[in-house]
């Protein structure tokens, strides 16, 4: 079985963001017939923007999917909606929906720890095309359905009777793919409420204590970037801390760092209210 080719958006001469290669497993949610289906892949590259991969089934132009990737060096699965921009034979382009500042910071996490080299869009091209292969071959490999012999009949009874069962199997099909969604995006927040940008948080601190640098990471040669969710009280304290990316010792330090900050309060209709926010704590050798 091969993909049948879709429409191809025209690329732009220049690039908001730049690709980088990355190689690892994709798990892809397609909607079918109101009923969800995972389909196994393979990353060829990824930005802010949009990852290309290797996808073993069918997808169409403006078809919207469910994604999810472990990125190297980061804690916690990458999950987010997309757009199938493109497909032929199997390879795929799909740009990112609603992309989270957290997820953005994830991503830029991964580029500066594995200092990732941007990617032609011909080199990109031939990646993916060595990748076919493997996931062609995994496609051919599955049991085909067995056909019917003989023809099935089907009353006027019979036939209303599938159809009731067909529109209950669409609803549970589509309860699915809705529950599918809830659960994809209710691991991302740590809690619901106002999000404020990093930039806006930034300008509002009032204490900022300094994280400890680990001795036993400064012997490693530990350094990066540790991201944080948090949500900050109506008073300016931080109420609570989550850990998106980041070494666990520095991890540690930073959340130990920031849970002692102060923050002026967040004002919304003339009234101090708790937000979520992005905290970076960049951590250096030098």
């Amino acid at each position: 079985m091969s993909a049948v080719p879709s429409p191809v958006f025209e690329d732009t001469p220049q690039r908001v963001f730049p690709r980088h290669s990355i190689n690892v497993p994709l798990d892809l949610i397609a909607l079918r017939s109101g009923v969800p289906e995972n389909l196994p892949g393979r990353c060829t590259d990824l930005s802010e923007a949009g990852v290309g991969a290797v996808v073993a089934g069918e997808l169409a132009a403006g078809q919207q999917v469910a994604v999810e990737l472990r990125l190297p060096n980061v804690g916690v699965p990458l999950r987010a909606r997309a757009l199938v921009r493109y497909q032929s034979r199997l390879c795929c382009g799909l740009e990112f929906v609603g992309l989270s500042v957290e997820q953005r910071e994830m991503i830029r996490y991964w580029v500066y720890r594995s200092a990732s080299q941007p990617v032609d869009f011909k080199d990109f091209k031939n990646e993916e095309k060595r990748g076919v292969a493997k996931i062609e071959a995994l496609v051919a490999a599955a049991p085909l359905a067995a056909v019917p012999r003989h023809r099935i009949r089907i009353g006027r009874r019979g036939s209303y009777v599938l159809f009731v069962c067909m529109l209950a199997l669409a609803g549970l099909g589509w309860w699915q793919w809705q529950r599918t969604w809830n659960e994809l995006e209710g691991r991302a927040p740590v809690e619901s409420g106002l999000r404020v940008s990093p930039e806006t948080m930034e300008k509002r601190i009032v204490t900022k204590v300094e994280p400890v640098y680990p001795e036993a990471a400064r012997k490693a040669g530990m350094q990066g970037l540790v991201v944080l969710d948090a949500v900050i009280a109506p008073d300016g304290s931080v109420k609570h801390l989550r850990a998106v990316s980041g070494p666990d010792l520095l991890v540690r330090s930073a959340t130990e760092a920031v849970q002692s900050w102060k923050f002026e309060p967040y004002l919304s209709s003339g009234k101090a209210v708790e937000v979520e926010t992005t905290i970076a704590v960049e951590f250096r050798l030098n």
